[in-house]
């Protein structure tokens, strides 16, 4: 890896790319400091220096922003996740709409503005929702004001709050998109990764004040099982052999040959992960934004919906893996369709040794796909769920405290981003000594 960054940083056009994301992500940490209009001066010193919920801080890691943190890119990438959520689900309802995802580049295209536009009212209603709740919170919590002027739509101050933070969340979208097209990687993945990596120093400060260092040791040596196990996984491929039968061009006939088609293990990523945690937190914004209604019975469900779902709370732990199965094996067959990589290999020539052409080809492709994902998804949920599972228990305590019991979903995304971003690398230093071969 090491050696892979150092021949990327001599390379002139992978260390322009490199220094670019460098540049957008140090913009997106300067715009975490950029505050929205009409908060309260000393409000923010005393909920930082109070902590926040788990319920924020899961929003914080799963979308690159933090609402307690009063900034502009408070929302993240949240409403933009959703809204991608949104148009996956769309289709496979709509034809229209699956109709253009299957026309290339274009389609993609067209569907990628579509979730765009539509992350900007969702970004308008979960900022009027967060904005409601964190007024209500601080009255009940701190007994003063979390803005300067109480936040209510008869007033201009609210409206340029909800605006502020709509258009932070689209400039975080932007940025995203720019790394993406000029960059290394992901650029989606990118400003996650990077708002997971900043809350480090914060973890370390919080630890050295009650340290245990016989907890933190087990931590560490489990952590880094989960390290050498996700690459194990992300890795991991079955390789279906293919067969290509002579071909006859004009008066020449050329000779067939073998290859495989790679179907990765873990085709679906971290994607499922940020899917159902997504799904999960929508009840719960809800219900946070529902707890300051003036009426009993509706500040009553609200309370219900959140014990209920409460972080690591058997349901919310039970609904969380199952979530991310589902999403692993909806998310694989949107990008892997069997019926597709049967049609093509008929139309190339190739076939699967034993496998006629065709159907059985299509069913045979199906089938392993489902055996893998299965695995796959598995073991992501697996990831995902038991350190947050450990980290309830009481001996943990202080390790939950931390934050630590969100570390296993933590590593799968910086293991997976770091190692995405390593493989691109070595496929840019790849394509550049082929083109020196040539010349």
């Amino acid at each position: 890896m090491i050696e892979s960054m150092l021949n990327a940083f001599r390379a002139p056009d992978i260390r322009r790319r490199l220094l670019f994301v460098a540049f957008i992500l140090i913009i997106y940490r300067a715009l975490a400091h950029v505050l929205i209009p009409g908060i309260n001066p000393d409000l923010l010193e005393r909920r930082q220096s109070g902590g926040g919920s788990d319920f924020f801080g899961l929003l914080a890691l799963f979308s690159g922003g933090d609402p307690l943190a009063m900034s502009i890119v408070g929302l993240g990438l949240n409403p933009y996740i959703n809204a991608t959520i949104i148009m996956q689900i769309l289709q496979t309802t709509i034809p229209s709409l699956q109709a253009l995802s299957r026309e290339g580049e274009y389609g993609r295209n067209k569907i990628t503005s579509y979730s765009r536009w539509l992350s900007m009212p969702l970004a308008a209603l979960q900022a009027y929702g967060i904005l409601a709740y964190i007024q209500f919170d601080v009255r009940n919590s701190f007994g003063m004001e979390a803005f300067t002027t109480p936040f209510s739509f008869e007033r201009y101050e609210a409206w340029s709050m909800i605006l502020a933070l709509t258009v932070g969340s689209i400039v975080l979208m932007w940025l995203g998109e720019l790394i993406t097209e000029k960059g290394i990687g992901n650029g989606i993945s990118f400003i996650i990764f990077a708002g997971i990596v900043s809350r480090v120093p914060d973890t370390v400060v919080r630890f050295l004040t009650s340290p245990d260092w016989m907890q933190l040791v087990v931590f560490g040596m489990v952590g880094i099982l989960i390290i050498f196990v996700i690459i194990f996984v992300q890795e991991g491929q079955r390789r279906i052999p293919i067969q290509y039968a002579n071909r006859v061009r004009g008066h020449r006939i050329y000779q067939g040959g073998s290859t495989f088609l790679p179907l990765r293990v873990n085709m679906s990523g971290v994607i499922p992960i940020i899917f159902a945690i997504s799904i999960l937190l929508f009840p719960l914004q809800l219900a946070e934004y529902f707890s300051a209604s003036s009426d009993q019975l509706v500040r009553d469900i609200s309370t219900g919906v959140k014990s209920w779902l409460g972080m690591r709370g058997p349901l919310y732990l039970s609904l969380y893996f199952l979530l991310t199965l589902a999403f692993g094996f909806f998310y694989t067959f949107v990008v892997f369709k069997p019926d597709e990589t049967a049609n093509n290999l008929r139309k190339s020539g190739g076939f699967i040794p034993g496998i006629r052409p065709g159907q059985p080809t299509e069913d045979y492709l199906r089938r392993v796909a489902f055996r893998i994902t299965l695995a796959g998804a598995t073991f992501v949920a697996a990831v995902a769920v038991l350190p947050m599972a450990i980290a309830a228990a009481p001996p943990f305590q202080n390790l939950n405290a931390m934050g630590v019991g969100l570390g296993g979903t933590s590593i799968l995304i910086v293991v997976s981003v770091v190692v995405e971003t390593m493989k691109q690398l070595e496929a840019q230093l790849m394509m550049r000594s082929y083109e020196g071969f040539i010349r």
